[in-house]
């Protein structure tokens, strides 16, 4: 059988594969929490594998891989490094509070914190990013088919993204949990194998360092221009920050059976996606000397399987980067979806049964989806629509969440001017000033705007206090993720 034939048996038993466990996955899931957050009964292992998968997408991959291709290390600030601080924070800062609250979303958070208005923002703000996050997976899927099979790409988007819409919405987060599990054992076979053979057939990486060109190990700036360190900031923050307020995250968090499983799976998440983050960039690297007139940077890794590996053995990466990106779309889905029907549908419908928000989040899937794909055809690009996802989080969102979780006098007057601040200076930045980063400056000034409101308001809008789902106030000490006996 010709390469062609065998990769796209392949990629069908595997995307088959995908839909059996959904199906499986479904008979765990009958109501909107363990649809949402796994009944809040996710084991460690499991839990520390989906939360590497959900960020060990595409972009990782695919476009990381390109990123490095084209401007070595300094190219991929954002992922994998920024990605991997940002679950050490998370870790670190937030799980045991999120686990402690009992709630379905991070939404719940703000909404307890700061009321409708600012939930319902910063709802639709994550639904952007993610749908933008599913887009970008999308992009990576239909790039790799059309690199190893000629399936077109707009083929690729849409076969890529019917298939995630069917698991996704039969099993939730049990069904994304499961099928990552699986997807994260062939991306770890694919990638060190990938790796292993690469190496070998270029002569080691010691072959490859001493033709590299002058600066592309360097991981801060070379040119000490105000306009650089500022994207290079913004290149740190747009995952490692603004990422912490993401859905999927935090409904990692939410999801695990206990506040110790929530924080030791987030730092080996941290370990583990940084471990394997590394191996598509330095791919992408040693192609940037082998193959130097590769046309589309974004499609360096499937290049170099056609390059190194027998048929059979790209078939098996090929699954290793479907793994990849599904792992991450599924997640992206799952969040938007649940945030449509545990924060956007009771401002429609007053207190909506479990079976109608089960409904809501179903059907919501794919309708994120569609516009999802929308984006990606339009778009085509993987690393630029992932980073861009999460514009108006850092620019408008961040600063309240975090200030909501640790300033004890964040109150809903600062909070809505922070986010209005935010929004507005990256939408001026933009129109003034385009080669800046707006969504840095927008972080700025939000925080400022609500270090300056809220406490000048705290005598008509004092601060609310958290409660958990059942309404018991929440323990505010001991908070830190530090490992214990």
């Amino acid at each position: 059988m010709s390469t062609q034939t065998v990769v796209f048996s392949g990629v069908s038993i595997y995307l088959l594969l995908m839909i059996v466990v959904g199906a499986y996955a479904s008979k765990k899931t009958h109501t909107v929490t363990e649809f949402i957050v796994a009944g809040r009964s996710m084991p460690p292992l499991l839990l520390t594998t989906t939360i590497i998968a959900t960020w060990f997408g595409g972009s990782a991959i695919m476009g990381s891989a390109g990123a490095a291709y084209d401007d070595g290390l300094l190219g991929v600030i954002a992922d994998p490094f920024g990605a991997a601080l940002c679950l050490v924070l998370v870790g670190l800062f937030f799980a045991r509070l999120f686990r402690r609250l009992k709630l379905l979303t991070f939404i719940d958070f703000v909404d307890q914190r700061y009321g409708s208005i600012a939930a319902a923002f910063a709802t639709v703000v994550s639904i952007v990013s993610n749908v933008g996050w599913v887009a970008g997976m999308l992009v990576a899927f239909g790039i790799l088919l059309e690199s190893l099979t000629n399936i077109p790409l707009e083929y690729g988007i849409v076969c890529g993204a019917v298939v995630v819409f069917i698991y996704t919405a039969v099993g939730g987060l049990w069904a994304v949990t499961l099928t990552d599990f699986i997807q994260m054992l062939i991306i770890m076979v694919g990638l060190v194998v990938l790796l292993a053979v690469v190496l070998v057939d270029v002569g080691g990486w010691g072959a490859v360092s001493s033709q590299l060109p002058e600066g592309r190990l360097r991981m801060i700036p070379a040119d000490n221009t105000p306009s650089q360190w500022l994207n290079y900031l913004r290149a740190w923050l747009i995952f490692g920050i603004a990422d912490i307020a993401s859905s999927s995250l935090t409904q990692r968090a939410l999801a695990a059976r206990d506040e110790k499983t929530a924080v030791r799976s987030f730092y080996f998440g941290a370990l583990g996606y940084l471990a394997f983050g590394m191996i598509p960039v330095t791919l992408g690297i040693i192609a940037s000397v082998t193959m130097p007139e590769l046309g589309d940077s974004e499609s360096v890794i499937p290049a170099l399987a056609i390059e190194h590996l027998h048929p059979a053995a790209i078939a098996v990466f090929v699954g290793a980067v479907l793994a990849a990106v599904m792992s991450s779309a599924d997640s992206a889905l799952l969040g938007a979806a649940s945030l449509i029907s545990n924060n956007l549908l009771p401002l429609f419908k007053k207190n909506p049964s479990d079976r109608l928000g089960l409904l809501v989040a179903r059907l919501a899937i794919p309708v994120c989806g569609f516009v999802a794909v929308v984006i990606a055809l339009k778009a085509q690009m993987v690393y630029d629509v992932i980073v861009d996802a999460n514009i108006l989080l850092l620019a408008a969102v961040i600063a309240p969440f975090i200030l909501g979780v640790w300033w004890p006098k964040a109150n809903r007057t600062g909070a809505l001017a922070a986010m209005a601040a935010g929004f507005v200076a990256w939408l001026a930045t933009r129109v003034i000033a385009p080669e800046l980063p707006g969504d840095l400056i927008g972080l700025g000034v939000s925080l400022m705007t609500m270090l300056v409101v809220t406490p000048l308001t705290q005598t008509f809008d004092p601060p609310r206090s958290l409660v958990d789902t059942d309404g018991n106030p929440v323990e505010l000490s001991d908070r830190l993720g530090i490992f214990r006996s």
